[in-house]
């Protein structure tokens, strides 16, 4: 295979995804199988309480797809898998504890994989000859924005307030760091709030909708008054593809799908949706350290590799709906 800048020239390619039982990671391995059926995908997550194997489970009798059960930290279960494998042309690094409140409980378990296990990764790809590699990372890194500021950029100064954003963030700065003194070829993608199929159903949406199907209270924090960008999981692995086939080298990327909304409008357009009142809605004590906002910055993405949202919030919200209707068996479980 020959690489150029940040483009691949393959007719085959070996791509291992970390985390790949996970919400988003479920949802890019489906969208890189439908476009690059030709591809090899080798899926390796620890199946945490987040991860789901079953949301592939049509995929495994697949010629090109493969499941290993692991955890990044684990050094030399990865030299193992590594040793044993054809040289993976790509490594996309999903891998991550990602709830807030959980890290606030034990934030000792997101240093662990955050960190750490993002340092074994990057160690692994430097050793087998420079691994391209992808990490994906979120818009909380950079702190919380005030109601009239600017929205995030790539050049945003750091400023994460929970244990989740600071782990996060540090795992940002080694993949750099590994660029820039090691000539890793990296890029990086900061996200906003995603939401849609196969969402384990603690984040607001998920939980919203899950939920008022079973007819009980939706909780929200405070006032309900803070604000989030909301990115459809289709978009963001839209925007994942761009990165990773077309983006330079050594660069970050801001990924937002352009709707901000207070997670008071959220609740309230899937309670409209669903035909139900705000009768629904249970306002819980405040989370601690609750940034206020989150706003992404797409110029650069948009200019450089040429890539927007294309799923309207309310659009978005009617599918993940249906989704979570349909699919009740893989939810409840």
């Amino acid at each position: 295979m020959l690489r150029l800048y940040g483009y691949f020239y393959t007719i085959m390619r070996t791509i291992f995804i970390t985390g790949g039982a996970g919400f988003i990671g479920v949802n890019f391995i489906r969208h890189w199988r439908k476009k690059y059926p030709e591809d090899s995908i080798v899926n390796f997550d620890a199946l945490t309480y987040a991860g789901c194997r079953e949301s592939l489970e049509d995929l495994e009798a697949q010629p090109g797809y493969s499941f290993v059960q692991g955890d990044i930290t684990d050094r030399p279960l990865l030299e193992s898998i590594f040793g044993g494998l054809p040289v993976p042309d790509l490594i996309v690094h999903f891998a991550a504890e990602s709830h807030v409140d959980r890290s606030i409980q034990d934030p000792s378990l997101f240093v662990k994989t955050n960190v750490l296990g993002t340092q074994v990764l990057l160690d692994i790809a430097l050793e087998h000859g420079k691994i391209r590699f992808h990490h994906v990372s979120t818009d909380e890194v950079f702190g919380s924005l005030g109601p009239a500021d600017a929205p995030f950029t790539e050049t945003t100064p750091y400023a994460p307030r929970s244990p989740y954003s600071a782990s996060k963030a540090a795992s940002d700065h080694l993949v750099r760091a590994y660029h820039e003194t090691y000539g890793l070829p990296v890029t990086i993608s900061n996200c906003s709030n995603n939401y849609g199929p196969y969402q384990f159903p603690e984040k607001l949406i998920a939980l919203a909708i899950t939920n008022l199907i079973q007819g009980k209270k939706v909780p929200v924090y405070g006032d309900g008054k803070n604000i989030r960008d909301w990115l459809s999981v289709e978009d963001h692995c839209s925007a994942l593809e761009k990165v990773i086939l077309e983006g330079k080298i050594g660069e970050t990327y801001c990924i937002g799908g352009e709707a901000e909304r207070t997670n008071l409008d959220v609740v309230q357009t899937i309670l409209a949706a669903l035909g139900k009142g705000d009768e629904m809605i249970e306002f819980v004590p405040d989370r601690a350290g609750h940034d206020f906002r989150y706003a992404m910055n797409i110029g650069k993405i948009r200019s450089e590799l040429g890539w927007s949202p294309e799923v309207g919030f309310e659009e978005g919200i009617r599918r993940t709906i249906q989704w979570y209707k349909d699919n009740g068996e893989w939810w409840k479980a």
